[in-house]
């Protein structure tokens, strides 16, 4: 077991001590006291569920100092209390089992993968005890959280959430503690007027706003960790499931067009007066039971954060239509902000007109949630606005064109293919759940997705007004607030050029800037037990929403990247597919290929009509064979191979495929793989769960599973590194159509998704190159012969030096 830790703030002896006090672990007197009594008020408070001393005491039995001294025993003794006793009872208490995961005589062996105190080698002294025991609080215990938040599981909090002398917030190491009451949560909703009136109905549009902040608030302003999520209110999915495009239709011939775009700016639409208020109101008319809610926003609530959630335009109880991300949904994302820092109105109802502020609010805050909720705090970050100090995004879309098409070709995101825009804008149109609501709209609304099915061009996949409107990196020189990016590299939903290339936009701007890659698909990671990332996050927080000088920018790497070959393992980069990084470009001809033509090869498109449709329905057996070396798709791919490595090598960046290509059709696509071959053991695909609800949120409070990426059982043949995905019509650039003359060559390059993969010696690099992706094209079937000229194709790989 590794646990990785990147958020523990330095801090000298004395601010440790001040600390302790302020944490009420230790009292101002303890600092006199002898080191076993030091150790046994040590001891005692890492067991608040005991009320008495003869309850602790018991606790410390089960202690073993060393093989034959238990931790009550050593603590009424007058042995001289050395490192080894006190790495032995910090251990047991992180959660390693003396005997099986660590022996009572070499303790110092887990000093390599846990983050142990250090110890003087002499006598400890109670300046040593003290020191070793605020190290121990930030240390991580075997459930994933630091010994400190496990304790505030077991209660150790409940003394100080109702002690006046206690100030709120209480920071600890740099992050905010658990002092606030979440058995007292206030729940209300409030309706934000915003600037629009997205279903022209002659006002602007109400948007519901359901809030949960600590009592406190009552009494003193808290930040904001506000979370826009158009799946808050419900989901039409039989909906969406009946609008999801068929995907088994031909490529068709595109016209030329030297731009794609027209730059025809839209009108701005007309937008009524704003409401005038009949009164005003300090408090709600409204509450809310269980909704939609986001672990790592729960963490913070017993932190003293308010957590806000806002489904948007076009969702129940809230007026307008779904836009699918574009500048009106960032609007109704940004009105919500603009309230909380007191510079928009809102109701306390949808009719009445009493105005309500929000008067509990610090005007600091951050934006959270992940694919579509950090999607749109993308989206809100590029409007500079007010109030919005951070985002942390994980897995959000900063361009819509590359979450629904690639390279001129309409692309689905993984796992769903046929979705589009106007499919996703249905799924979310949960007006259409209250009866009485969709039969005032569903006229307007039905118009309004017709127009979002036409516009977004399934039939060409150009990059058009359309989706240039829906490109928020255009906009990213007007980000103010800090930025953390989450993404996996794994993730073929929102793939992960999404991530780099927003990563890439900001890399100049004046705002503190953070990247998290994990192995995973499209998933959070606040759960993971080799990682500290609800850590990270807190001293990102505590700095960004609470103003305090905790060095959160400088102490958080820039870059954390999980590796792929070794569990547990996480490492700090200065930067993510940095341009500059060397490059080694390999000619097609130098790979190994089955059965090359002199300096060409071949591939056609064609499936037998039942090969094809089995194919259409076990995407999974399609991508086995594709790579397979003997396979029933060998004259429908071309797979190159090279050596097997024989030292480590690092991708990081776009790799990027240059080919001499012709077909015998007027349209062509190319689709490739970059592939890791070889029969080892690899990181599962999903991570797996070590513990049931074992990861808590606070004293009687929410848990989850905790979760970690482990090495397979079983060997697997391959893994995906990268692939990418061109329409041979759009080989001079994505706004530019040309012809295709069938028989004539051309030379175009594909830039893969952003990599960071380190292939370990024994590993095999393939290259497959093919037409139709089952997976994500679509798939016309059509007899289609491709010729590449391999002398003039080449592969150039980005890597990292040691």
């Amino acid at each position: 077991m590794k646990l990785n830790q990147f958020a523990i703030q330095p801090t000298d002896f004395t601010t440790k001590v001040a600390e302790l006090i302020r944490l009420h672990f230790i009292t101002p007197d303890t600092t006199s006291l002898s080191p076993q009594d030091c150790l046994h008020e040590l001891l005692k408070k890492s067991f608040p569920e005991t009320h008495t001393t003869s309850a602790a005491d018991t606790k410390l039995t089960t202690l073993m100092a060393d093989p034959e001294t238990d931790a009550y025993q050593l603590v009424t003794s007058q042995t001289a209390i050395t490192a080894q006793m006190v790495l032995n009872l910090i251990l047991q208490l992180l959660g390693f089992e003396a005997g099986r995961e660590f022996q009572l005589a070499e303790p110092q062996q887990l000093a390599a993968t846990v983050h142990l105190p250090v110890l003087p080698k002499t006598a400890l002294s109670t300046d040593d005890l003290l020191d070793a025991w605020y190290q121990l609080l930030t240390t991580r215990t075997t459930s994933g959280q630091t010994f400190l938040d496990e304790l505030a599981s077991r209660g150790y909090f409940q003394q100080l959430i109702h002690d006046a002398s206690v100030a709120k917030p209480l920071f600890f190491n740099g992050k905010a503690q658990p002092v606030f009451d979440t058995n007292q949560l206030i729940r209300e909703v409030v309706y934000v007027e915003s600037s629009q009136d997205t279903d022209a109905d002659g006002q602007r549009d109400l948007l519901k706003v359901e809030i949960t902040r600590p009592v406190e608030s009552n009494t003193q302003t808290v930040p904001v960790l506000y979370t826009a999520s158009p799946y808050n209110q419900g989901t039409n999915d039989e909906a969406g499931e009946a609008l999801t495009h068929d995907v088994n239709v031909p490529l068709t011939e595109k016209p030329v067009q030297a731009s794609t775009l027209t730059g025809t700016a839209l009108p701005e639409p007309a937008i009524p007066a704003p409401r005038v208020a009949q009164g005003t109101a300090n408090v709600t008319e409204e509450t809310f039971g269980n909704t939609f809610d986001y672990s790592l926003n729960d963490y913070f609530l017993a932190r003293g954060f308010a957590v806000v959630y806002a489904s948007g335009i076009g969702t129940k109880d809230s007026d307008g239509l779904r836009t699918t991300g574009d500048v009106q949904e960032t609007i109704s994302t940004t009105a919500v902000i603009e309230w909380l820092n007191g510079d928009r109105p809102a109701f306390t109802n949808r009719t009445d007109q009493i105005q309500i502020d929000a008067w509990w609010s610090n005007r600091h805050v951050a934006m959270t949630g992940r694919s579509y909720l950090g999607t749109l705090a993308t989206a809100a970050a590029t409007t500079g606005v007010p109030g919005l100090k951070t985002i942390i995004c994980e897995a959000g879309i900063s361009s819509w064109y590359d979450y629904y098409r690639e390279g001129g070709l309409v692309i689905a995101p993984g796992g769903f293919p046929g979705e589009d825009a106007d499919v996703l804008a249905e799924e979310t149109f949960s007006r259409q759940k209250q009866a009485g609501d969709y039969h005032r709209i569903q006229a307007k609304w039905q118009a309004a997705l017709k127009k979002m099915t036409q516009d977004q061009d399934r039939v060409t996949g150009n990059y058009n007004d359309f989706w240039d409107a829906r490109n928020y990196r255009k906009a990213a020189t007007n980000i103010k607030a800090d930025v953390m990016i989450v993404h996996g590299l794994n993730d073929w939903n929102v793939k992960p050029a999404n991530a780099e290339k927003l990563w890439r936009s900001i890399s100049d701007l004046p705002i503190a800037k953070k990247l998290v890659l994990h192995q995973g698909p499209h998933i959070y990671i606040n759960d993971f037990q080799s990682i500290d990332f609800t850590d990270m996050v807190n001293l990102w927080l505590s700095h960004e929403l609470y103003d305090l000088d905790n060095h959160a920018e400088t102490l958080l790497p820039d870059v954390v990247i999980q590796d792929n070959a070794t569990p547990e393992t996480w490492t700090a980069f200065s930067d993510w597919g940095n341009p500059a990084n060397p490059t080694q470009t390999i000619k097609l001809t130098d790979f190994q290929l089955e059965n090359p033509s002199t300096t060409t090869a071949t591939f056609a498109d064609q499936l037998p009509t039942d090969v094809f449709t089995n194919y259409t329905h076990h995407l999974d057996q399609w991508q086995t064979d594709l790579i397979a070396a003997k396979s029933p798709l060998a004259g429908n791919r071309l797979r190159f191979t090279l050596p097997a490595q024989t030292s480590d090598l690092l991708l990081d960046g776009c790799p990027q495929l240059t080919l001499r290509v012709a077909v015998d059709q007027p349209v062509g696509l190319i689709s490739c793989q970059l592939i890791d071959l070889g029969d080892f053991k690899r990181l599962t695909p999903q991570p797996g769960t070590l513990d049931r609800q074992a990861y808590d949120f606070g004293d009687h409070f929410r848990k989850s599973d905790l979760r970690e990426y482990q090495l397979a059982k079983q060997t697997t043949p391959y893994q995906l590194i990268s692939r990418g995905h061109l329409n041979l019509q759009n080989r001079t650039q994505l706004t530019q159509v040309d012809t295709i003359t069938p028989g004539e060559f051309y030379t175009t390059t594909l830039t893969l998704q952003p990599t960071h993969y380190r292939l370990t010696p024994g590993h095999q690099l393939a290259l497959i190159v093919y037409a139709t992706d089952m997976a994500m094209t679509v798939r016309g079937n059509l007899d289609s012969h491709y010729t590449v000229q391999l002398d003039d194709s080449t592969l150039t790989l980005p890597y990292l030096t040691k």
